[in-house]
């Protein structure tokens, strides 16, 4: 780890995570990319357990809004997304990401609100398009419109629909 890092880890809060492509490069671009990483990220949280609040897939870098899987670090859980998305995606490139992430605790509902805004708005802000509604590869729209997507996203709607679906005793 690099020198004056500090990981807070295993506290409770949520992370605000950030991921690059090697040397920053758009490798996300295309839709396919975004679409297969999705695919990881879902698979990822069903299997280390970790819930995601939020995230958007940009051409050269992803956000997550999640918290801390349950049974291993957040580090080993980013390594899994990171190391599983790279075989599928790296065709004839040496390296898909850059080898570290960046991780900010968020400790209060302030930063949260905060954090889910500015990872809906990150589309609109690089110019991709002019409503976060119509970028396709993040949460919003399952906050706008309830919309279930390829990535669950734990929300009081997801919540509230857990709870109407448990059987009565």
């Amino acid at each position: 780890m690099p020198i004056g890092l500090e990981r807070r880890q295993n506290t409770g809060q949520f992370h605000f995570v950030t991921f690059s492509c090697h040397h920053r490069r758009p490798y996300l671009e295309a839709p396919e990319p975004k679409d297969i990483l999705e695919q990881v990220i879902e698979k990822t949280r069903l299997s280390h357990g970790f819930s995601l609040h939020a995230y958007v897939l940009m051409p050269e870098h992803v956000h997550l809004l999640i918290t801390e899987p349950p049974h291993c670090t957040l580090a080993s859980t980013l390594r899994v997304i990171k190391g599983q998305s790279s075989k599928l995606l790296k065709g004839s490139r040496d390296h898909f990401w850059q080898a570290r992430y960046y991780d900010f605790n968020v400790f209060t509902t302030h930063k949260f609100v905060e954090k889910v805004t500015y990872i809906h708005r990150n589309p609109v802000t690089r110019g991709l398009v002019k409503r976060p509604q119509d970028y396709r590869w993040s949460s919003f729209n399952h906050y706008a419109i309830g919309e279930t997507g390829p990535v669950e996203i734990e929300s009081e709607r997801i919540t509230h629909h857990r709870e109407r679906s448990k059987p009565s005793l």
